[in-house]
C-alpha cells in the first residue's frame, strides 16, 4: 500500500488554494467595504444617504455581489474548456483571470464603474476555480479519503475568509484612512495564490484526464507520483481508471455538450442526480449562509456588538469557528460518520438559530435586553457550526461524487453556476431584505428554507461515504424519496451482479438495496 508523500501533499495544497479567491472575497473584501477609506472613495458613507437607505443598500449590494455574478459565468465557461484543456491548465487560466481582476479592483481608485467591471472580471476567474479545483482534488483522491482531500479546498477557503476579517481589523486600527488602506487589504491574497500558481507548473494533470486523452504513460506516471509508489504496484487502481475511461470514451464518441445536456434531461438516473445537485445548491444558498457571511459585521452589530473594531474582531472569531469546525468535518466527520449525518445536524442548527434571531430581532433589536443580546451573539456562532459541518461543504462534495464521468463536468459545472447565481441573488438582496423586512423577516425566510430543506434532503440524499465514483449509479435505482435507504454492496464478486451494475448505466436494472 502506498503512503502519503510530499508531492501528493503539495498537489493538494496548491490546488486547494483555488478556494482562496472565494474565501477572501467573503471575508476580506466584504469587510473592506466597511473601511472608512473604501466608503469615502466609493460613496458608501451613510451620511450621504440619510434620506435614501435603500439607495445605500443597493450600492453596497452591487459592489459586493457583482463579483459573485461574474463567478456564475466563470463556472459556465469552465464547462466548455475543462475537458478540452485539462484540469491543471484550466486551474492556471482561471487563477490568472482572477489575479488580473483583483489588480483592477485594487487600482480602481474610487471609479465605481471600473470597480464593478473588475468585480465581474475577477469573479469569472474565481467561479472557474470553484469548478476546476474540486474536480481536480476529487479525481486524484482514493475513495476512502475523497471527502478529506476534497474538503481541503474548503479549509483553504475558510482560512482566508477568517484572515480577511483580522486583516481588516489590523488595517482599520493601525493605518490612516487612505486608499493605501483598502488597497493593501485587497492585495493580500495575491501572495498565496501567486505562489501556488508558480508551483502549479511542477504538477501533472489528473490521471483520469490524462487517460481520457489517450496519454496512458503520462497517466501512469502521474498516478505513480501521487501515490509515491512504483507503477507495478498500482495495477488495480490504474486498471479501474483505465476501464472506466474506456467505457466513457466509447459512450461519448462524437457527443457534443448539448447532446449530453439532452441526455441528462431524458435519462431518469442522470436527471435525478442533476436535480439533487441543484436542490442542494439552492437550499445551501437560500438558507442564509453567504448572505450572513458577506454582511457578518453588520449582523453582529444588530445582535448587540458595539464598535467597528469590535465587530471586525467578532467577525474574525466567527470565521475561526467556521474554519475549526470545517477542519473537524474534513478530518473526522465526513469520512467517518458520513455525509448525511453532517448535513442533517448542520441544517437543524441553522434552523433553530434562525428562529431565535427572528424572535430577537423582532422584540429586542433595540439592545434593551443584554441577556437576549448575548444569546443572539452566541446563536450566530452556533449557526457557524451548523453551516460548517453541513451545507458549507457537503453539497459540493456530493456534487463531485454522484455524477458518472460521462456527465460529471457538465453537471457539476452547471451546479456551480447555479450556486453562484443564487449566491449573487442572496448577496444582492440581503441588504434590501434587512431594510424592507426589518431584519427579523429575513431570518423567518431563512428558517423556512432550512426547515423545508431538512425534510427534503433527508429523504432524498443517499449516503456516498466510501462508495467508489464508478459505483454511484447504484444509489439512484429506486424512488427519489427513498434515497435515505440506498446502499451499495461493496463485497460481492458475483459476475452476474456486476453485469447488472454495468447494465444499469445503460438504462436497465442493477443490484442495489433500495426500497
Amino acid at each position: 500500500m502506498w503512503d502519503l508523500n510530499p508531492y501528493y501533499l503539495m498537489t493538494i495544497v496548491v490546488i486547494a488554494c483555488g478556494g482562496i479567491p472565494k474565501g477572501y472575497d467573503e471575508g476580506g473584501f466584504s469587510a473592506s467595504t466597511g473601511l472608512k477609506s473604501f466608503q469615502h472613495d466609493f460613496g458608501l458613507d451613510s451620511s450621504l444617504w440619510k434620506n435614501d437607505p435603500s439607495g445605500l443598500a443597493d450600492r453596497k449590494a452591487n459592489i459586493s455581489s457583482f463579483g459573485v455574478l461574474g463567478a456564475a459565468f466563470g463556472a459556465i465557461i469552465a464547462v466548455g474548456i475543462c475537458d478540452r484543456l485539462g484540469r491543471l491548465r484550466c486551474w492556471q487560466i482561471f487563477a490568472t483571470w482572477w489575479m488580473t481582476g483583483l489588480l483592477m479592483q485594487i487600482f480602481s481608485s474610487g471609479i465605481l464603474g471600473l470597480m464593478l467591471f473588475a468585480r465581474i472580471w475577477g469573479g469569472l476567474g474565481a467561479g472557474g476555480l470553484t469548478v476546476v479545483a474540486p474536480l481536480y482534488l476529487s479525481e486524484i483522491a482514493p475513495a476512502k479519503s475523497r471527502g478529506t482531500v476534497f474538503s481541503m479546498y474548503m479549509v483553504a477557503l475558510l482560512t482566508f475568509l477568517t484572515l480577511g476579517f483580522f486583516i481588516n481589523y489590523a488595517a482599520n486600527a493601525t493605518m490612516a484612512s487612505t486608499r493605501m488602506q483598502y488597497r493593501l487589504v485587497m492585495a493580500i491574497p495575491l501572495i498565496p495564490v501567486g505562489i501556488a500558481f508558480l508551483l502549479s507548473f511542477t504538477l501533472n494533470d489528473t490521471p483520469r484526464w490524462l487517460m481520457s486523452k489517450d496519454r496512458s504513460e503520462d497517466a501512469l506516471q502521474a498516478l505513480s507520483r501521487l501515490r509515491g509508489a512504483k507503477a507495478e504496484d498500482l495495477g488495480q487502481e490504474y486498471e479501474e481508471i483505465q476501464v472506466h475511461i474506456r467505457e466513457k470514451e466509447h459512450a461519448l464518441a462524437g457527443t457534443p455538450i448539448w447532446a449530453l445536456v439532452k441526455e441528462v434531461a431524458t435519462t431518469p438516473s442522470y436527471r435525478e442526480r442533476f436535480l439533487l445537485g441543484v436542490a442542494m445548491q439552492t437550499i445551501a444558498q437560500w438558507s442564509g449562509g453567504n448572505g450572513i457571511t458577506y454582511y457578518i459585521p453588520e449582523i453582529f452589530k444588530y445582535a448587540g456588538v458595539v464598535g467597528q473594531n469590535t465587530s471586525l474582531i467578532t467577525s474574525g472569531a466567527y470565521g475561526i469557528v467556521k474554519l475549526v469546525f470545517t477542519m473537524i468535518f474534513t478530518w473526522g466527520l465526513v469520512d467517518v460518520f458520513g455525509r448525511r449525518p453532517c448535513f442533517t445536524v448542520g441544517l437543524f442548527l441553522q434552523c433553530i438559530t434562525h428562529i431565535y434571531m427572528a424572535v430577537y430581532m423582532s422584540i429586542f433589536s433595540d439592545g434593551s435586553n443584554k441577556s437576549a443580546s448575548d444569546a443572539a451573539i452566541a446563536s450566530v456562532f452556533v449557526y457557524a457550526v451548523g453551516w460548517s459541518v453541513g451545507l458549507c461543504t457537503v453539497q459540493m462534495l456530493i456534487g463531485t461524487e454522484i455524477y458518472p464521468t460521462r456527465i460529471r463536468n457538465v453537471c457539476y459545472a452547471t451546479n456551480m453556476a447555479i450556486h453562484w447565481f443564487f449566491q449573487f441573488a442572496v448577496v444582492r438582496v440581503t441588504p434590501n431584505m434587512f431594510v424592507s423586512l426589518h431584519v427579523w423577516g429575513a431570518y423567518v425566510f431563512w428558517a423556512c428554507v432550512c426547515g423545508a430543506g431538512l425534510v427534503l434532503l433527508w429523504l432524498w440524499v443517499p449516503e456516498t461515504k466510501g462508495v467508489p465514483m464508478e459505483r454511484m449509479e447504484e444509489l439512484f435505482a429506486g424512488r427519489w424519496f427513498m434515497g435515505w435507504r440506498a446502499k451499495v454492496d461493496l463485497t460481492t464478486t458475483d459476475p452476474v451482479v456486476l453485469e447488472k451494475r454495468v447494465s444499469y448505466e445503460r438504462g436497465t436494472s442493477c443490484n442495489v438495496e433500495r426500497a
